[in-house]
This record gives C-alpha cells, structure tokens and sequence, in this order.
C-alpha cells in the first residue's frame, strides 16, 4: 500500500508554494494529502508556548488533522510546526516531521526526522544532525511544467515581437518600503535595455510592490509593447508562462521564492540588488546567486553575454530524501 504525507498549509503563499513544489515532485511515489490551516489570534503567540497543540488553530475552518494519521508530515512554515507535534504525538511518535525552514528557537528539533534550511539562512549542518541545506527554495518550476506553460501561453504572447523579457517585481520587506528611487531606477534600466535588444517585456507586480511603485514603473514604461499582470487583476495569472516564454528575465532580489523560481528556468537571470533596500540576509542570498553562477546582476556591463552556468531545481533532490525517510 502506497504510504501517505500530509501537506500542512496555511496562509503564507510563499510556504505553500515551496510545499506544493515538493509534492509534485513526489508525484504519484506517495499519496499526498493537503491540510488547510486557519489560524485564530493565538497563532501569533510563540511556538514554545504553543507547545505541541492546536493552539492558534481555529479548529471549525482548518482540515482535520486528528484521525487517520500518515507515515509523515511536511510543515510548510514555522507556525505549523506546533501542529506537526500535535499529530506526531496524537500517532504516539509514528507520523514522521519533515519541516520546512528552521523551527523558531529550535523548537520541536529533537522531533524532526529532516529540517530543510536554506543556506542564507546561515545555519551550519553541522549544528543540527538532521538537516539539509539547500541553495534557494524549492518550487514548481520543472522541464515539464516550463512545457506545459509555454504550450498554453505561446499563443497568447504571439502578438508581440521577439525576444520576450519577463520582469517580476516584488517591492517591500518585512515592513520596510521599497525606495521609489529603486522602483524609478528598475523602470529606467528596463527602458536602457529595451532601447539596445527591442522586443516585448512580460511584466508582473506584486501585493508587496505598492501603488506609488507601480505606477510609477507601469508609467515609465508604457510605450513598449507588454502583456502585464498587475497585482489584483481578475483575470489568470501568466506567471509560469512568462518564465515559460522568456528568453531572459529580470526579477528583483526582494524574495527568495521568486529568485528561485526564475533561477529553475534556465534562463540568463538578471537580478535587481537596488539601494539601500534589500536587508542582509536577502543581500546573502542574491550574492550567493551571483557568485555561484545562477544570475548577473542587472548592473552588470557583462549581462548581454550572461549564460546560466547551472539551474536551482532543488525539490526533486527534497522529495527524493523524503521518499527515503518515509520507506
């Protein structure tokens, strides 16, 4: 009989997303089973008071998690980690945790079976026995679903002239804004690149990104022909059919999914660093990117011959320790 893992997800994208990119690449190895939690006011209190319960689950809108227990866990975040020990200690220690990202203070670590840390993180593997790093963080972005984006979002881009450059933008951290001098600089590089290679750009937003921002940039640009998907717009998002169809992209450093996604693609990756913006650890990272031959810098003069030297798929390498594990 086909064993089982529980997703647990909650409402962080970024988290959810990671999980999800890890589960397909478990594909059918497993029978995987998402868990929506909702939190209540309690989630926000810290995981060693939360202890090994529910508290900070509202219970009535959150799935099940009480019976018919599995031979693992994924906890997608840190907060679902107080409800990963929950049911590991419903299954009297038989559910195995694999735990995505550092738990908060280290808390519930003697439980996990595997910690999956990113190396920007700047946790030794040395320091815990069970974890694995790894560069970035895992995602969706695969040859197949590349192929299965491009097949669908092809002919919606064909109106507009080659080469195609995706531009994902992000914008604020953790609450600290993103300069509108950085949002002006992004827009006026963008135009700097179109005059020299042509073509379209395929440009995204984000919830983070900010009106001032935005519009800003989305007024700078206007003039080059675009497919644009702005934060908040009913209709599909073309996120994977832009890194599908692009035949470079530029992302900025803002996040560490979104770097990762692109990085997966294959293709030549130009980061945006900005100024006086990006906190140490995202500094870390986008550094890391560079200097391991993932992506350029935008400010690079080099960037126009920039070719990835390798692709940060990293889920398939996760999903088959889990397979491991759970054997």
């Amino acid at each position: 009989m086909k064993k089982t893992i529980w997703l647990l997800l909650d409402d962080r994208k970024g988290s959810v997303n990671q999980a999800q990119g890890i589960a397909q690449a478990i594909g059918d190895r497993l029978n995987i089973i998402e868990k929506k939690l909702v939190y209540n006011r309690w989630a926000s209190l810290p995981n060693w008071i939360r202890g090994k319960t529910l508290l900070g689950v509202d219970q009535q809108k959150s799935d099940c998690v009480t019976e018919d227990f599995p031979e693992a866990v994924l906890s997608s975040s840190r907060r679902t980690v107080p409800v990963a020990r929950y049911i590991r200690k419903l299954s009297k220690n038989k559910t195995k945790i694999i735990q995505l990202m550092y738990p908060s203070g280290g808390v519930g670590l003697k439980e996990m079976e595997l910690v999956i840390v990113p190396a920007h993180d700047s946790i030794k593997k040395q320091q815990i026995s069970n974890a694995m790093v790894i560069q970035g963080a895992p995602t969706k972005i695969c040859e197949e679903t590349l192929r299965q984006a491009r097949l669908k979002w092809e002919p919606i881009f064909s109106h507009l002239p080659h080469p195609y450059t995706t531009i994902i933008i992000g914008g604020a951290i953790k609450g600290k804004s993103w300069p509108l001098n950085n949002a002006e600089n992004l827009a006026d590089q963008i135009k700097n690149i179109h005059d020299k290679i042509g073509g379209s750009i395929l440009i995204t937003t984000s919830r983070r990104t900010g009106n001032a921002a935005q519009n800003l940039i989305m007024e700078k640009l206007k003039n080059i022909p675009s497919y644009t998907y702005i934060w908040g717009e009913k209709k599909e998002n073309p996120l994977m059919g832009f890194y599908a169809c692009a035949d470079r992209i530029i992302a900025t450093a803002d996040s560490v999914s979104m770097c990762s996604e692109a990085c997966g693609t294959g293709k030549p990756i130009w980061l945006f660093l900005g100024e006086n913006w990006l906190p140490k650890k995202h500094q870390a990272f986008a550094d890391s990117l560079i200097n391991s031959g993932y992506a350029c810098n935008l400010n690079s003069s080099a960037k126009y011959d920039f070719l990835p030297e390798k692709t940060l798929q990293n889920s398939k390498e996760i999903a088959d320790k889990i397979i491991d594990i759970i054997a």
